[in-house]
């Protein structure tokens, strides 16, 4: 493989997890190892993580309980302690690509963990800095910073114009999740 590339997908719309997914199938069927970290998902609750994890792909997680609500109404020392973790997850995944040959990284939801001050954007910018050439990182979720769309190499934002949450239903296994 050439040297890796760095893709966001972002916006309101439907389709950033399953786009990265999606890229992960054309991986791991040209024999090339995927490495998963969720951020702010619970573990195990969607679909795309049960068959990626029957088809060999490492899938870490960090922050599923920790939601927007949650966080907003946390005392401040609380809040700091979550930002510890969350950096400290961080530190793991760039360990873990390092220590082992793997071909693509999915950071999914990273945006939104930054965006709610989880993670600091500057220290994903020195994994992306930092990451084997060979390489390719996929980074996913709402928001995704400037200083990360300016490093990319491909960036998507998926637009809602219609979405069936909005006229009352609720979200369906198998389809959203």
């Amino acid at each position: 493989m050439t040297r890796g590339l760095i893709q966001v997908y972002t916006g309101d719309g439907k389709g950033k997890t399953t786009a990265a997914v999606g890229q992960a199938l054309r991986f791991l069927g040209r024999d090339c190892r995927v490495i998963m970290a969720q951020f702010l998902k619970q573990k195990d609750a969607s679909g795309e993580v049960l068959i990626l994890r029957k088809l060999g792909v490492e899938i870490l997680f960090w922050g599923g309980d920790y939601g927007k609500r949650l966080i907003a109404n946390l005392p401040l020392e609380d809040v700091e302690n979550i930002r510890k973790e969350g950096e400290n997850f961080l530190k793991e995944v760039m360990q873990r690509i390092k220590s082992k040959r793997y071909d693509l990284l999915i950071l999914d939801e990273i945006s939104v963990a930054i965006n709610h001050g989880l993670i600091r954007e500057k220290n994903l910018i020195e994994l992306l800095r930092n990451k084997p050439d060979f390489l390719e990182v996929i980074i996913t979720g709402r928001g995704a910073p400037s200083g990360i769309i300016s490093i990319a190499d491909l960036v998507t934002e998926m637009r809602k114009i219609k979405h069936p949450y909005d006229q009352g239903i609720k979200l369906r296994k198998g389809v959203e999740y």
